[in-house]
């Protein structure tokens, strides 16, 4: 496959967000592995990254934010976009529910709700227990590396996990929860996307897109030749999405929700669990199956969608358009639930297992990806144990680029800068995020 070039902002770098590449695993006894790029120990006990790379925590959990609200907890996917001068605007999810409320961006007892409109909040749970998911955007200065300012920009929703960046310069975040609307706090269904543009210098309008459907939305990535809009679902028995808009222009105006399915086996198990079905490498013809009743109030689109024929994955997760192909992550696939990497060639309209891990020493369940400048993948795990950052080459050899120290959590939302010198990420649990620097060019190899 040819090695990818760098994508620069005005021609959606950003859609490297949730990138997944080619993702060829290889043994880390294999040249060109992880073992072979030693880490300078980090003396503080927090991220180990190679000599010469520095990272500097630029948000924490509870900092004081410009508009007088809490940072809140639990950050996990972001996108980034080129801003005035030396600025980068950085979109940031918030993976939580209504409750814990240290995660709160109102306070530990939600005290401070009252800054915000009530308009502006897409679940105000009777001012009790509101959405406490939602995004903030920070702008940061790369010139001296400080945050310039940071704020909330939606609020009120639930558990947003991943998304993507759009041809429009704009964030579509999602919300990984499907919590009914009841007679106690839950004032709306949720289990929706909402657009965030990059321009908003305050809390956007929280209108949910309800023709992408009702699910445990995942990750999207935006065709920007067709405006077809890719989603993933994280299920272990999940289906991949798209979403063929009616008017591009305006997501709200309604449009298509289709599932993938393979041409030739109905309702195709590609989990690989008890039986491989799917092969490394096989091309396989697809199709996309109308659905409808796309906003129901059970949890039931995958369920509806595997009956017509669709195929089923496990746990899709960070998704990622380049060149005419879309990939996209199964963070619990293949035979020991390692995860496995798909492929979607738009031009040919075939299904790929790219790659399938049975070695969690050299990558364990992989989650949220970005490109590199020099076009490469970066990937973040996210398994509970020991969690890394890697660098993957389009031969497939996998270089480790960094280790969380400070805990077991899960890093996410990589993505770097337009300008490619600095590489945000968050460690999750911890509620940080970090400003990664250092001399690239190392990894252009």
């Amino acid at each position: 496959m040819k090695r990818r070039t760098f994508i620069t902002q005005t021609a959606l770098v950003s859609l490297g967000f949730m990138a997944l590449s080619r993702c060829n695993l290889k043994s880390s006894k294999t040249s060109g592995s992880s073992p072979l790029i030693p880490l300078k120990t980090d003396p503080e006990g927090y991220l180990d990254l190679p000599e010469g790379f520095s990272y500097k925590i630029i948000s924490r959990q509870g900092d004081q934010m410009t508009d007088g609200l809490r940072v809140p907890g639990r950050p996990d996917g972001m996108g980034a976009f080129e801003g005035t001068g030396q600025n980068v605007i950085l979109i940031r999810n918030h993976e939580n529910s209504p409750s814990p409320r240290l995660n709160s961006a109102f306070g530990a007892e939600n005290e401070g709700i009252g800054k915000v409109e009530k308009g502006k909040l897409y679940d105000p749970g009777k001012l009790k227990k509101p959405g406490l998911g939602g995004t903030t955007t920070l702008i940061y200065n790369e010139g001296n590396q400080v945050v310039e300012k940071q704020f909330l920009s939606l609020a009120g929703t639930y558990r947003n996990c991943a998304g993507g960046i759009t041809p429009w310069n704009s964030w579509l975040t999602c919300e990984e929860d499907v919590s009914n609307a009841d007679d106690e706090f839950v004032e709306r269904d949720h289990g929706f996307v909402f657009d965030v543009p990059a321009s908003s210098d305050g809390l956007v309008n929280p209108k949910p897109i309800l023709g992408m459907g009702r699910f445990n939305h995942e990750a999207v990535a935006v065709d920007p030749e067709t405006g077809i809009i890719y989603q993933t679902e994280d299920r272990h028995d999940s289906l991949i999405y798209r979403f063929v808009p009616e008017n591009r222009k305006d997501l709200h105006a309604g449009g298509k929700l289709q599932v993938l399915a393979v041409e030739g086996q109905k309702s195709l198990d590609t989990r690989n669990w008890e039986e491989k079905k799917v092969k490394l490498h096989q091309g396989m013809a697809i199709r996309w199956i109308d659905i409808d009743n796309v906003t129901p109030k059970e949890d039931d689109l995958r369920y509806r969608g595997f009956d017509l024929g669709a195929a089923c994955f496990a746990r899709g997760e960070g998704m990622w358009f380049s060149e005419n192909e879309i990939y996209f992550a199964c963070t619990s696939g293949g035979p020991k639930r390692f995860g496995q990497v798909f492929k979607i060639d738009l031009k040919t309209d075939t299904l790929e297992l790219f790659a399938e891990s049975e070695d969690k020493t050299v990558l364990h369940m992989c989650d949220n990806l970005t490109v590199t400048p020099w076009g490469d993948v970066m990937a973040c795990e996210d398994n509970g144990e020991t969690n890394r950052l890697h660098v993957i080459d389009q031969e497939g050899n996998i270089r480790l680029f960094g280790i969380n120290r400070s805990s077991t959590s899960e890093l996410t939302g990589a993505v770097f800068s337009p300008s490619g010198k600095t590489l945000f990420v968050n460690i999750q649990e911890n509620g940080e995020t970090l400003a990664i620097t250092g001399p690239w060019e190392k990894f252009r190899v």
